[in-house]
């Protein structure tokens, strides 16, 4: 029998181990939720860079979500008539109802334990890169925001983002909000003071998609 040198041992311990360490990588996202490179293809697309914003807004890690939080249509039986904005806070979707029981459905963020709002209203008006206002009893809560109480301006670091839909019930505001947020790992927890947060990419398509007056329901 052939002797095998120690270099051909070498090289072949190396390329072993090359190999089950490649077999035993962690598997990618497409491969985790079976996404096809045009899958992939898209959320990279609708989910990149908006250079064009009046802030600049970076390209979102869509990649380190669920795939039930991202934008997508989906079958959806409702009584609620075309165009009604439904969130789901338990499951922490929103939905917008299409026709042919359809709706676009999008991941957010719900107001944590004591902050929560349920019921009927109406998205009374909606806003570009709103200014936010924290309500006095938030500044009570924390009073590092008293220099906001004449109003926050407008960019990224604005806890609205890039875009707000103001919630009104019977006439009054309910000092709720749904808007834009730049923080990816809030999508599906329970971190806000009772507004209902989207990634900056889906509420300005949110925005885009919903008039003046439209019902809202709060589940």
């Amino acid at each position: 029998m052939a002797e095998v040198s120690s270099d051909t041992s070498r090289r072949a311990f190396i390329v072993g181990a090359v190999t089950l360490l490649a077999s035993s990588a962690s598997p990618t996202f497409a491969q985790r939720y079976k996404l096809t490179s045009a899958g992939t293809r898209f959320y990279a697309e609708i989910y990149g860079p908006l250079p064009d914003e009046a802030f600049a807004i970076p390209g979102v890690r869509f990649d380190v979500l669920d795939p039930t939080y991202l934008r997508q249509v989906v079958e959806y039986e409702t009584p609620e008539r075309v165009g009604t904005v439904v969130v789901d806070t338990s499951h922490r979707l929103l939905y917008v109802t299409l026709p042919e029981g359809k709706a676009i459905r999008y991941g957010i963020g719900i107001g944590r334990a004591g902050f929560e709002w349920s019921g009927r209203a109406l998205i009374k008006f909606k806003r570009p890169w709103p200014t936010w206002t924290p309500p006095s009893e938030m500044i009570a809560r924390q009073p590092e925001l008293e220099q906001w109480r004449g109003g926050m301006p407008p960019g990224l670091d604005n806890p609205l983002g890039a875009r707000a839909l103001y919630i009104f019930k019977d006439g009054a505001d309910t000092l709720y909000r749904l808007h834009g947020n730049g923080d990816v790992t809030s999508i599906g927890q329970a971190v806000s003071s009772g507004c209902v947060r989207l990634l900056h990419h889906d509420v300005i398509d949110l925005y885009n998609r919903v008039v003046d007056g439209s019902p809202i329901v709060v589940i």
